[in-house]
């Protein structure tokens, strides 16, 4: 009697277990909005005064950009790539609104660096997804072309421009109400557009299958090269956008001004659930990863910590998750 009582509290246990995995790896949303909420909590406790209706502006308009380049992660990560290139691409497209637009313009300006942006997005595709150069290798060395022309640039145009435009300094940086940041009319039509994309479409089911299994795609007749160069282009063109949100958020017009986020930005891909190793996530639990770092780094600058203790962090829940997702979803 004592032996049967004692396998159905381990078989419970092994159900409850089972059933935690199940969740982190089908609905990561809801454990994830579940750590969000505790890190308010502590936010609340430790500094009492700083959740207000304009801490959650700040944080919203915070979180935006890096959402945007988080997309660009979360797209690539499904077919099993990455791209490093965001953070180059980024700030160039930043830089050229400044410089261009006090001679051509400010549509020139946002038309010149978006087109800059798909180019070397394709060529990266091209790379990729024909001669089989890896995403890793491939993001980092169109990061260093895109890096090095942006040099270039800043040395042929002496003169900066007209530095950030106003309407980007007020897209980027202004609130209404104080809380509700002018991004989100940029953003929102493309977190739906992404989400659309991904559940609603051919090509996003595509993308989860080039990630789940490359050979099987291959063998059914997709042209696997053709969607990479489109996603390549895809998550350029999303990084130049962010670019602008970046540069207007800061009112700084640099060559390296996003540089540090390229890490947040796979972080909080990872964080969301969106696996490295492709065929298994989506951008909803990435939004809900951007704002956990978003706030995690208020938390941080609240309590005094440099910059270079985020990166650290970062870097190790990177480390950190994907090897809790790895796990479960091996174990599943």
């Amino acid at each position: 009697m004592s032996g049967s009582a004692s396998v159905q509290p381990t078989r419970a246990s092994w159900a409850s277990a089972a059933a935690w995995r199940g969740m982190f790896r089908d609905r990561p949303i809801v454990p994830l909005v579940g750590l969000l909420a505790l890190m308010i909590v502590v936010i609340r406790i430790v500094q009492p005064d700083i959740i207000s209706p304009g801490w959650v502006g700040v944080t919203f308009r915070a979180a935006i950009p890096l959402a945007i380049l988080a997309a660009c992660q979360t797209l690539t990560f499904l077919t099993g790539g990455i791209d490093l290139s965001v953070g180059a691409v980024a700030s160039m497209s930043g830089f050229m609104v400044a410089t261009l637009v006090g001679h051509q313009g400010l549509a020139v300006a946002l038309l010149v660096p978006l087109l800059i942006a798909a180019i070397a997005g394709a060529v990266t595709g091209f790379g990729v997804g024909v001669f089989r150069v890896h995403p890793l290798i491939m993001t980092l060395g169109m990061s260093l072309v895109v890096l090095g022309l942006a040099n270039v640039w800043q040395l042929i145009m002496v003169q900066t421009g007209g530095g950030v435009p106003p309407d980007l300094r007020t897209l980027g940086s202004a609130t209404l109400g104080g809380i509700l940041p002018y991004s989100l009319l940029v953003f929102v039509p493309l977190a739906a557009f992404i989400l659309f994309l991904l559940r609603g479409t051919g090509y996003g089911r595509l993308l989860y299958a080039i990630g789940d299994n490359p050979i099987a795609s291959r063998l059914s007749g997709v042209r696997s090269w053709q969607v990479l160069v489109v996603l390549y282009s895809l998550s350029a063109v999303l990084a130049a956008i962010a670019g602008f949100l970046y540069s207007g958020l800061t009112n700084v017009a640099s060559v390296s001004l996003v540089d540090t986020a390229v890490l947040p930005s796979v972080a909080a891909a990872v964080i969301g659930g969106t696996s490295i190793m492709g065929g298994r996530g989506g951008f909803s639990g990435t939004i809900v990863g951007v704002l956990i770092l978003t706030v995690l780094t208020s938390l941080l600058s609240s309590l005094g910590y440099p910059e270079a203790v985020r990166q650290i962090l970062f870097g190790a829940i990177i480390v950190a998750v994907a090897a809790a997702y790895t796990r479960v979803t091996a174990e599943s």
